[in-house]
């Protein structure tokens, strides 16, 4: 009772602040400082309010608020300009790319395509629909120096707190999801039963049957697919900053590693060191890249002969893919490919993935974020997508290239730096589902494009 006393405590400051800025000031920006603050902890409120009041209305509430805060930031935009007849509507290929893949994903919402119910297809089109209205909203979100400071700090500060919950979990040996009533409110709301040893869901431990920790998260993969965020914009400021400076971004981009670590998420550590290999290219760095060689060296090294003999199958296991888990990501695979090679065209909305408006009957595939798009909106979605994340990274790295504002280049290349990052968490997971580090480098993308047209024309005002 008193975790949710201090939940609506802090979801009542922290919603009083936005809708005075977003309607009384018109900072319709500021919907995505919500969004950062809300979505980490998303999970955890929802729970807990279902733990405590076991009302479903109570968590509906909550559960509403992200998309409440995002079509207020777009109807803020609508009310704010002062003439849209004048807004230069120049788009940029992403804009084009996003309004494609958008569109594609409404006619199939229209037409009765695949076994899903319209009410289904629906949902799911909402979530196709909103990471691009957050998009939409950094493509006109006008920062000063002091919202960058802001943006940054709200990412720093995520990444420190879910470091310590973290360590909380670990003295305690015990997950937080343990004590917010997470398994109940799957039974109860999302119909899916307890598993594995720790009476949550198989996610929250390795094959060794030891604790892989969430923080506040959902479950262990978002929680280490989010650390990307933490370390890539503690690692910018680190090499863009005064070296006085050096402590914050440290503790940052430790705190992200260990909180990876405490994940134990194969796909996110390998995610994590292609992340650093990117940067070490863009940033040429070719010592950093023989270094890390060299680190890969002593590791296969370690394996082959000192690691214990269980360490080493774990290794061999998952990179032959005959782990239970790497052999479950590899069937989820076969079954979506051969649905694309049966109808290249889609089976309509809801018909893949992993959320709630799939239904599990008709599921098909689901651990694989481009073949989840493919199975459902054919070989043109799935092509619109891995041609959206593309030109996102390049258009990014552009940013971070030719602009002369720092903060909007550190913007730009938290963006293409977690981009690369997600490329395997995608590859083994419905990771568009994991919303803070979705949706935030989706607007952090959106703002990219912005600066980017500023750059290439300069007498246009907004673009």
């Amino acid at each position: 009772m008193i975790a949710l006393l201090i939940i609506l405590i802090a979801w009542a400051v922290l919603m009083q602040f936005t809708l005075k800025q977003m309607i009384f000031k018109g900072r319709y920006e500021y919907s995505i400082f919500f969004l950062m603050l809300f979505l980490p902890f998303y999970t955890t409120i929802l729970t807990l309010t279902y733990q405590v009041t076991g009302s479903p209305i109570a968590v509906n509430f909550f559960q509403y608020q992200k998309e409440f805060i995002v079509l207020l930031g777009l109807m803020g935009f609508v009310a704010y300009q002062n003439n849209l007849n004048d807004y230069p509507w120049r788009l940029h290929v992403v804009d084009k790319l996003f309004l494609a893949f958008i569109a594609l994903a409404f006619l199939f919402l229209l037409l009765p395509i695949g076994e899903a119910t319209f009410l289904n297809r629906a949902l799911y089109y909402k979530n196709l629909l909103i990471p691009a209205m957050v998009y939409f909203i950094g493509r006109n979100s006008n920062f000063s120096q002091v919202d960058y400071q802001k943006f940054f700090t709200i990412i720093f500060s995520i990444a420190i707190a879910a470091f310590l919950v973290n360590v909380f979990e670990s003295l305690i040996d015990t997950h937080l999801q343990s004590l917010t009533g997470y398994a109940r409110y799957n039974l109860d709301l999302q119909d899916i039963e307890a598993s594995g040893h720790f009476g949550l869901t198989w996610t929250f431990e390795t094959s060794a049957v030891t604790k892989r920790l969430a923080s506040f998260f959902s479950d262990p993969l978002e929680l280490a697919s989010s650390i990307l965020l933490g370390f890539s914009a503690g690692l910018i400021f680190f090499l863009t900053s005064d070296r006085r400076d050096w402590m914050l971004p440290t503790v940052v981009m430790a705190t992200s590693f260990a909180s990876l670590l405490f994940a134990a998420s194969r796909a996110a550590f390998l995610a994590f060191f292609v992340m650093i290999f990117f940067i070490a290219l863009v940033f040429r760095l070719y010592k950093l890249i023989l270094t890390g060689a060299a680190g890969l060296m002593l590791f296969v090294v370690y394996v082959l002969f000192f690691a214990s003999e269980d360490f080493y199958y774990f290794v061999v296991d998952t990179l032959t893919f005959q782990s239970t888990s790497s052999v479950g990501h590899v069937i989820e695979w076969v079954l979506a490919l051969d649905s694309m090679v049966s109808n290249p065209l889609g089976i309509g909305l809801g018909m893949s993935g992993n959320v709630g408006a799939v239904d599990e009957e008709f599921r098909i595939g689901g651990e694989n974020q481009f073949l989840i798009y493919g199975v459902q909106l054919g070989w043109l979605g799935m092509i619109l997508y891995i041609l959206m994340l593309y030109y996102a990274v390049k258009v990014s790295l552009r940013v971070f290239r030719q602009s002369e504002n720092v903060m909007v280049a550190r913007v730009g290349f938290v963006a293409a730096a977690v981009k690369v990052g997600m490329l395997l968490p995608l590859f083994t997971a419905n990771a568009e589902v994991y919303a803070y580090v979705a949706w935030t480098s989706w607007w952090m993308v959106g703002h990219s494009v912005m600066a980017y047209q500023k750059i290439a024309y300069p007498k246009l005002a907004l673009s």
